[in-house]
């Protein structure tokens, strides 16, 4: 444990520092840790609503928040995601969905300080595509355990709907609901094991106060992210070693 606190902080520093919860650093922590599926899914995203939280307070206080860069996706998401979370998978299954949502979430960080278009050129996704875009993230962060976050801000970003700031903001606050409906389906079927959940919880608050602040305020921590995107591409091989064993 004494190893998990410190990774747990610097998790939430670098996740909300871009608006993210963190969900899928946490689940890396945890199988390092050796931690079972049924533990991994519903405690990462218990340490996911409490930085996400943190994350969205943080950027809409600095006024980057968009309501309609956030519920589009959102109504179509919820439902999708509890439908997720109540699906079973198997270990193997449930290691390639891992692996590919570490990889996703690393390019994704390795991709963060990079400029958009000026906010003027910037219009609202149109209803037709954010709705199914929103229900396919959805159901997939269910099944998986994470927010969706790392999914919302890049396709927010390469469509030239939203630039980086606002579309943290709006990611933030996606990732909160999709993973309270997440959460709720995760622990219909397993219990949750609070007790060994309590000690990262101040780690992910402390790192989550500290992260958001940077990035809401352009301080920053791209190398961060950058070092932490290298660990969590080392991660993702080492759990399709594991599977493909």
């Amino acid at each position: 444990m004494d190893a998990t606190f410190p990774l747990v902080f610097l998790v939430a520093v670098a996740y909300s520092a871009v608006g993210h919860g963190g969900a899928s650093g946490y689940l890396l922590v945890m199988a390092l840790m050796g931690s079972s599926p049924a533990q991994m899914a519903p405690g990462a995203l218990v340490l996911n609503l409490l930085v996400s939280g943190v994350a969205f307070i943080t950027y809409w206080r600095a006024g980057y928040f968009v309501p309609r860069l956030f519920w589009p996706f959102a109504i179509a998401s919820v439902p999708a995601a509890l439908l997720g979370g109540l699906v079973e998978v198997s270990p193997r299954l449930y290691g390639w969905l891992l692996a590919a949502a570490l990889l996703f979430s690393a390019l994704r960080l390795l991709g963060v300080g990079r400029r958009n278009e000026e906010e003027s050129e910037f219009s609202g996704p149109p209803l037709r595509l954010a709705l199914p875009i929103g229900a396919g993230i959805g159901f997939l962060s269910g099944l998986i355990g994470i927010g969706g976050g790392i999914f919302l801000s890049p396709i927010l970003i390469l469509l030239r709907w939203a630039d980086a700031k606002r579309a943290a903001a709006a990611a933030a606050c996606f990732i909160w609901v999709n993973s309270l409906a997440a959460f709720y389906g995760h622990s219909a079927r397993n219990s949750l094991d609070v007790g060994q959940l309590l000690p990262l919880v101040f780690a992910a608050f402390l790192g989550g106060i500290i992260g958001s602040h940077l990035g809401a305020r352009r301080l920053g921590g791209l190398a961060l992210c950058r070092v932490l995107a290298a660990v969590m591409v080392m991660a993702a091989f080492k759990l399709l070693g594991r599977v493909m064993a």
